[in-house]
């Protein structure tokens, strides 16, 4: 009897355990939520600020209305006035792209240069520098190959085989121009002396294949053929003097570097618009 009565007032033994360094609830997901959101957006602005000025006004184009801007566009849906890149006509954009048209041409003045310079260090280069030159036209950089008498200096008379001496010359204009990402066009010119009645061979093949085999000895020299935008023939179209359409000069191989704001309408190139970087 003794022994149920102390059992019935035995009291139950609760053990509460306590644990320290537990996971604190989910709080550390939404600021690791939030870290990852702000450097993508870090990440994405970096991007955008490595792009064109015309990149970067459509992504502020589809940003202010991306069904608007899908169609074509429209006046933005957000509040508030035009974004960074979308001004006036004429005032930012226009002189943003001035700005980098600028900085081309001084690329390419620059590059005129050091191809002059490293001309002038060849051996032998004194009896060819007044049959080079190299001047600024709309489209771009360009580097004339001139014939100066009857006797060809860089091709061989009414082929397209070039000399020696002119491949020397070519290939060390051409491991300047291999450096550029700039693309190139490499036209032909003949003077206005025909090939015998009946040939099957013209000027319009001769100033052809002269380009091409400049372009050949251009890629041999290491540039690379994704540069070369176009081979022109012009045959005697295009005279470098006019007033004698049989003059030897007539005769050239010219290598033009494009100014990628300029037109690639070759009518536009006149001889007014030159602007000579001399070899002397």
């Amino acid at each position: 009897m003794a022994d149920e009565e102390k059992e019935t007032t035995q009291q139950p033994i609760i053990v509460k355990k306590v644990f320290h360094g537990g996971h604190h609830g989910g709080a550390w997901k939404v600021a690791y939520a939030d870290f990852m959101t702000a450097m993508m957006a870090f990440f994405l602005v970096m991007w955008i600020v490595g792009q064109s000025a015309e990149i970067r006004r459509n992504v502020a184009g589809y940003f202010r209305d991306p069904v608007g801007f899908s169609k074509g566009g429209s006046k933005g849906i957000l509040p508030g006035g035009k974004g960074p890149y979308e001004k006036e006509p004429g005032n930012t954009l226009k002189k943003t792209k001035q700005q980098r048209e600028t900085e081309t041409w001084e690329s390419l003045k620059e590059v005129g240069r050091k191809i002059s310079t490293k001309l002038q260090g060849m051996e032998n280069f004194s009896k060819f520098k007044n049959q080079i030159e190299i001047g600024l036209v709309p489209e771009g950089l360009r580097i004339q190959l001139i014939e100066a008498s009857a006797n060809s200096s860089f091709f061989e008379s009414g082929s397209a085989d070039m000399s020696r001496e002119g491949e020397d010359i070519l290939k060390a204009i051409s491991s300047e121009i291999a450096k550029l990402s700039y693309l190139t066009v490499i036209e032909g010119h003949t003077d206005s002396r025909k090939f015998p009645v009946g040939a099957k061979y013209t000027n319009w093949e001769l100033s052809a294949d002269r380009a091409n085999t400049a372009r050949r000895v251009m890629l041999n020299a290491g540039m690379d053929e994704s540069r070369i935008k176009e081979i022109r023939g012009f045959a005697a179209n295009q005279p470098r003097i006019k007033d004698d359409p049989f003059s030897p000069s007539n005769r050239r191989i010219a290598i033009i570097i494009l100014n990628e704001y300029a037109s690639s309408d070759y009518d536009e190139i006149t001889v007014s618009s030159e602007k000579d970087l001399s070899l002397n």
